[in-house]
C-alpha cells in the first residue's frame, strides 16, 4: 500500500528523503493528471509521497544585490504578482492554466517534471535560473539548463529536493512571451517562445532566445546568442539566414495529439524570425 508523509518542517523533509525513496508532491497539479485512472477514479501511485506544501518556510519571494530568490513552495499566482518578480516570468506566469491552478502550482513542481512544454520553463531558462538542492548531505545550486537533460528527466538525487530557485538581476529594453496553444487560456502550449534584449550604443548588450515544446528539453544556445552580442541591429539582421539555420538543427519537434511536427517547425522559425526582425 502506499503510504504518505506529511512534514511539519524542512528538517524533518529531508531526513525522510534520507530514509525512504518518495515521490515529493506539492501543488500535486502536474502529478494529479499524469497519474489519473478516468473519470470518478482516485489517481494511483506508484511510490510512497512527501507532501511538501505545507513547508512555510520555502513560501517567500526576496532579492539581494544580484538575485531574486523564489522559495520552492510558493504559487505562482505569489509569484506573477509579486513586485520583485522579473517582468517576463510574470508575462508567462499569467497564461499558465486557470487561477485556480495557479494557486496550487509551483515552479519547483513544474521544473521537478521536466516537461519541455512547461511555460515557466521557457521563462527561467531565459532568465539564467539557478536551482537549489537540498538533502541532509549539503545543498548544489545547478543552473537549470543542466539540472533538465530529457522529457521528465534530472540531475536530482532521490534523497535531495528544490528548495530555491534563484534569478540574477537583469535590465532589458523588451521582452517577448508568445504563447500557441489550441486556445487563448489554459492550454497546453503547442510552441512557446521568450525573447528578450537590451541594446547600448546602437549595439546589442544582451539577447536571449529560448523556446518551449519543440526539443525533448527548452532550447536556448548561448553560442548564437554570444555571436549576436556587440552587433548593431542591422549586422544583426544581415546575418538573419545564418541565425535560422543554426535554430533549425536545435529543433526537433514530435507529432502528437496537441500538434504536428511540421506545424510545430514552421512557427518556431517563425516567432524566431518575427523576434529579430523587430529588435530595436
Amino acid at each position: 500500500m502506499v503510504k504518505h508523509l506529511i512534514p511539519a518542517n524542512l528538517d524533518e523533509a529531508l531526513k525522510a528523503l534520507s530514509e525512504h525513496e518518495y515521490r515529493i508532491l506539492s501543488g500535486g497539479t502536474d502529478v494529479m493528471v499524469q497519474k489519473r485512472a478516468g473519470t470518478g477514479v482516485l489517481p494511483t501511485f506508484d511510490k510512497d509521497a512527501l507532501y511538501v506544501f505545507n513547508l512555510s518556510e520555502l513560501k517567500y519571494v526576496t532579492d539581494d544585490k544580484s538575485f531574486v530568490h523564489i522559495g520552492s513552495e510558493t504559487t505562482i499566482e505569489d509569484v506573477m504578482n509579486h513586485p520583485k518578480t522579473p517582468k517576463l516570468l510574470s508575462k508567462v506566469i499569467a497564461e499558465i492554466a486557470a487561477p485556480g491552478i495557479r494557486h496550487m502550482a509551483t515552479l519547483a513542481g513544474n521544473i521537478a517534471n521536466a516537461s519541455p512544454a512547461g511555460d515557466s520553463l521557457v521563462a527561467l531558462y531565459a532568465l539564467d535560473a539557478h536551482i537549489e538542492l537540498q538533502s541532509l548531505k549539503g545543498v548544489r545550486n545547478v543552473p537549470l539548463q543542466e539540472l533538465i537533460v530529457g522529457v521528465r528527466k534530472t540531475i536530482i538525487n532521490p534523497d535531495e529536493m528544490i528548495t530555491k530557485i534563484s534569478i540574477p538581476k537583469s535590465r532589458f529594453d523588451h521582452v517577448v512571451w508568445t504563447k500557441v496553444g489550441g486556445r487563448q487560456a489554459d492550454a497546453i502550449s503547442k510552441v512557446s517562445f521568450a525573447g528578450c534584449y537590451r541594446i547600448e550604443d546602437g549595439r546589442l548588450a544582451d539577447i536571449r532566445i529560448a523556446m518551449g515544446a519543440i526539443a525533448p528539453t527548452v532550447i536556448r544556445s548561448r553560442t548564437i546568442e554570444k555571436q549576436m552580442i556587440g552587433k548593431t541591429i542591422d549586422e544583426i539582421k544581415a546575418v538573419l539566414p545564418m541565425i535560422l539555420d543554426y535554430y533549425r538543427e536545435l529543433i526537433k519537434p514530435i507529432d502528437d495529439q496537441r500538434s504536428s511536427a511540421e506545424y510545430r517547425r514552421n512557427v518556431a522559425v517563425n516567432l524566431l524570425t518575427d523576434f529579430i526582425e523587430n529588435v530595436g
